[in-house]
């Protein structure tokens, strides 16, 4: 980022393709719609573009390029709240013979065994319902730190709260998977003390 903010364009490059991935998976998660997702990721981008200059190195780029996302995502959701997201459920496209869901879409890191991979298809639809149905601040929360590995200092940062109202979202937020996943039929032996499915 240093070397973006002092003119060298290829490093903009750099911080995309290092970064983007994960920060489309952020806000595709946030708002359940692959279309509106793009659209956020795009603005995001648009806007490091725009506030380099004010980007300073005392803060993480992480950081500051989650703080962006996650209020474009609350601005969006603030302007489409009268439509309904598509659940990450959905089929990926109008051709539904494929069988993928825009879940299926979300890049997943790393290699999977083939009984871990055939858990997680047959438990991810629950996770997503689960999480679909925890408040905003405490969902914003547990994506940023489950899904994206980013601490409870850094999502204090991202969210505008203090750190001590971070945890309490998440744990909230882990209340609320167990019980939820637990109506939905996922058993205690399938999840680890932090609420993550596990083979």
């Amino acid at each position: 980022m240093l070397a973006f903010k002092s003119g060298d364009a290829r490093a903009f490059s750099t911080l995309v393709q290092r970064h983007r991935g994960p920060v489309y998976n952020f806000i595709l998660r946030y708002t359940g719609h692959r279309q509106r997702a793009e659209d956020v990721l795009q603005e995001t981008w648009l806007k490091v573009v725009r506030n380099s200059s004010e980007w300073q190195p005392k803060a993480r780029f992480t950081t500051w390029v989650y703080t962006i996302a996650r209020n474009l995502c609350v601005d969006s959701a603030r302007k489409e709240s009268f439509r309904k997201a598509d659940s990450l459920d959905a089929p990926a496209s109008h051709d539904e013979s494929d069988g993928r869901s825009m879940g299926d879409l979300v890049a997943d890191e790393g290699a999977q065994t083939p009984d871990r991979a055939a858990h997680n298809v047959r438990i991810r639809p629950m996770i997503e319902k689960a999480l679909e149905s925890l408040p905003q601040e405490q969902r914003e929360v547990f994506l940023l730190r489950e899904y994206q590995g980013i601490g409870f200092k850094e999502i204090a940062e991202v969210t505008g709260v203090n750190e001590n109202t971070v945890k309490s979202r998440m744990r909230y937020a882990l209340e609320g998977l167990r019980k939820r996943l637990g109506e939905l039929g996922v058993d205690g032996e399938t999840m680890d003390a932090e609420g993550r499915t596990v083979a």
